[in-house]
């Protein structure tokens, strides 16, 4: 049986959000579930904002008043790497909120597109939803950076 994931996005920016980048989206969520093993039906939601509104969201719920290329808000409770809850039909994973603007400010600064760039802050967000984390230990650090790199590889973004 298929597992069904179902993105919501919003865009909370001046400019339209193209097709091919809610699908490259789509793709890098896909991608992370696959990669971690996650089965299980699940929802997420994705808002495409600029830097001022990653700003404002940032300053209200972290207390941080400062842009960011990526926010996410679990709604599951479990460690990277843990059997997620089996007894619910559909698991809401939470929301991700991208700064497009970073992101292409970003890419600009690494040398690789948008594309890769936005493709990169979406697997960082999936994996924060499903439980992992980059700020306790320099282990989980690499840890994450590991996943992150291999999710990428997987989906033709890696980089030599």
């Amino acid at each position: 049986m298929k597992t069904k994931t179902m993105i919501y996005f919003m865009n909370n920016t001046d400019t339209a959000v193209s097709y091919a980048l809610k699908m490259l989206v789509r793709r890098a969520v896909t991608a992370t579930l696959e990669y971690e093993g996650f089965h299980n039906d699940c929802q997420v939601s994705v808002t495409f904002t600029d830097n001022e509104g990653i700003r404002k969201i940032n300053s209200e719920f972290r207390g941080i008043d400062k842009e960011t290329d990526v926010l996410s808000f679990p709604l599951t409770d479990f460690e990277g790497g843990e059997e997620p809850p089996t007894d619910e039909p559909q698991i809401a994973l939470g929301d991700i909120v991208i700064s497009l603007e970073r992101a292409k400010t970003q890419a600009e600064e690494f040398g690789h597109s948008f594309e890769r760039e936005a493709a990169f802050l979406c697997v960082h967000s999936m994996l924060h939803l499903l439980g992992y984390d980059h700020v306790n230990s320099e282990e989980e650090d690499a840890e994450m950076r590991r996943r992150q790199r291999e999710v990428l590889e997987r989906m033709g973004l890696g980089i030599n």
